[in-house]
């Protein structure tokens, strides 16, 4: 007659990691078609006033930036010295903020179109006629979000 022998406590079977480096893979693929890195060039000095009442601002997807500021030494001797506009990597006129919004709104999905906010960063010795018309152009575009980037002014 045969005997049946109960082999002692073996434990818990090891758990295999075959599959381990096809599930990061998969995830390394599915970050990088998602995520966007947005990198401007600046072309134009910005100096940032400070400012006692600052609030970040949550969503930066919904951002659109206009710079305005002297040119930086690069460009100089094509732009002079006077302030000029920034619109994503290029120099613009007043008259181009109207489509640059528009582009911006066409590339957002329908349900963030009316949260888009446009950011200006100005640079503080900038004159105010271009920041008057600068909004006035934002006007036109129905661009009524606006915020004016600062920095938090240290309380001494």
């Amino acid at each position: 007659m045969a005997k049946f022998k109960k082999k002692g406590n073996k434990g818990t079977p090891m758990i295999s990691t075959a599959s381990l480096p096809d599930i990061v893979f998969m995830l390394l693929f599915f970050f990088m078609t998602v995520t966007t890195m947005k990198e401007v060039e600046l072309k134009v000095k910005t100096v940032i006033p400070d400012a006692t009442e600052v609030k970040k601002l949550e969503n930066k997807s919904l951002i659109s930036y206009i710079y305005v500021g002297p040119p930086s030494e690069k460009y100089v001797k094509k732009l002079g010295t006077n302030s000029v506009i920034q619109l994503n990597d290029e120099f613009a006129d007043v008259r181009d903020i109207y489509t640059y919004i528009e582009a911006e709104r066409n590339e957002m999905d329908p349900s963030d179109k009316a949260k888009m906010v446009t950011a200006l960063k100005i640079d503080k010795s900038a004159l105010m006629g271009i920041v008057v018309d600068i909004k006035q152009e934002l006007r036109k575009a129905k661009a009524l979000k606006i915020s004016y980037n600062a920095n938090k002014k240290s309380e001494i």
